[in-house]
């Protein structure tokens, strides 16, 4: 999500006379677009801004602004750094060209107000990934859910949806374009709700009309809420072929009480119930999701159950952390972070072993098999292998043979790690 709003930042300051430019040292101006969520992002920024601090003495006139979630949670405290002009909360991007004008008066500049309407949905994004394969649009901003844990509905504001029609026109126009693929984003895109004319559109209704822009353009989506997932958008995904069929389903945790006290809304019941359901809908689907440790007050039987519901889902993929404190959640005002860091790292990489023979198990199974590979790169340890992903999300890397990136190529896999899929040209 932090590459889509950079991409929108990109299109603002293009429309406002600025170019972007790799050579740092040659910049005007400096964005560092940040994020919360995590306390290792946020000392990565902190560690960046450390080495802005030589830019900014080489170059006196230099602007630097920090923006994003990070921006708005920390606000004015970023001004405590001498080399910082300029501060920017995610709904305050249109209105950088004026902050800009307000620091080359030698003015700290800030705007952190939380909108409950701005989409962007009139910015067409300035597109960073430059191969013309695949793009991100945005289909709504911040959240409602408020799991105790988490700093996105402080940062991010409230929930609220795109206009439908703009999202459908900007499909069409990456198409036109020569786009292959598009994925659609969210904090928890199945509680999309957009009103046109007389019809109430969900977020099955939306994915439905996108993937009918061509059923040359696949379609992608994250993240969704298991709480919220519903039939209806599974049945659309089996549908057609061209929605990808892959689902991140974020679980966090096996048990029901770290679960309760995550505030996730939903039970292990219910969430395996919704497994179930993507497995008989759609049973050549991957699924992959979030899975946080110790969280406050997680017993060594919590973990079990983690570790059980894992083996049970048979995840191809999933992105692990251990619980990170985070300063103006409602974990952080009510519960005692209380589970020691050596057990915290125990338990994360007793989850990660566990991931990995669950990851190699998916891919063993794909062995043989022929699938239908949208080309996306060259293969980072050879000039002469391509890599691409399958609709399945898994990455596959084969000989070159003719092809070039965008093309779509049927790959037949006889081989796997952990990770990759390794095939060869049909």
């Amino acid at each position: 999500m932090n590459f889509s709003d950079s991409e929108i930042v990109a299109s603002i300051m293009n429309d406002n006379g600025f170019e972007i430019i790799e050579d740092i040292s040659l910049s005007d101006v400096i964005f560092i677009n940040t994020c919360s969520i995590r306390d290792k992002a946020e000392q990565r920024v902190k560690n960046r801004l450390q080495e802005f601090k030589f830019l900014k003495k080489k170059k006196k006139d230099l602007i630097i602004g920090v923006i994003g979630c990070m921006a708005e949670k920390l606000n004015t405290k970023f001004f405590e750094y001498d080399c910082i002009d300029l501060v920017a909360g995610p709904d305050s991007y249109r209105d950088l060209p004026n902050l800009i004008k307000e620091a080359e008066n030698r003015q700290k500049a800030i705007n952190i107000t939380l909108s409950k309407e701005e989409t962007y949905s009139n910015i067409i994004p300035f597109r960073f990934n430059t191969n013309n394969v695949s793009a991100f649009i945005s289909i709504m901003r911040g959240c409602k859910n408020f799991c105790t844990y988490c700093v996105v509905p402080y940062t991010r504001g409230r929930e609220r949806s795109r206009d439908a029609e703009s999202i459908i026109n900007e499909a069409k126009n990456l198409f036109d374009e020569g786009y292959k693929e598009v994925t659609l984003l969210g904090q928890n895109v199945n509680s999309y709700r957009w009103r046109l004319k007389d019809e109430d559109i969900n977020f099955a209704n939306l994915i439905e009309r996108v993937a009918l822009v061509s059923p040359s353009l696949r379609v992608r989506f994250t993240t969704s809420n298991p709480k919220d997932i519903s039939d209806e958008l599974l049945y659309n995904i089996a549908k057609y072929d061209n929605i990808c069929k892959s689902i991140h389903l974020p679980v966090q945790s096996g048990s029901n009480s770290v679960l309760k006290k995550m505030h996730r809304g939903y039970t292990r019941e219910w969430y395996m119930d919704r497994i179930e359901a993507i497995k008989r809908i759609i049973p050549d689907c991957t699924i992959s999701t979030d899975i946080i440790t110790g969280f406050c007050g997680e017993t060594e039987e919590d973990h079990k159950e983690t570790l059980s519901l894992m083996n049970e889902v048979g995840y191809f993929y999933a992105y692990m952390f251990k619980y990170s404190e985070r300063q103006g959640t409602i974990a952080y005002k009510l519960f005692e972070n209380d589970v020691p860091e050596q057990i915290k790292k125990r338990r994360l990489q007793e989850i990660i072993n566990l991931q990995q023979k669950l990851s190699f198990n998916s891919n063993l199974k794909d062995v043989n098999k022929v699938y239908k590979v949208l080309i996306d790169s060259a293969s980072k340890r050879s000039d002469e292998y391509l890599s691409g992903r399958n609709s399945q999300n898994k990455v596959i890397v084969f000989p070159e043979k003719g092809y070039k990136i965008g093309d779509y190529a049927d790959i037949k896999v006889i081989k796997c790690t952990s990770a990759t899929l390794i095939g060869e040209v049909v």
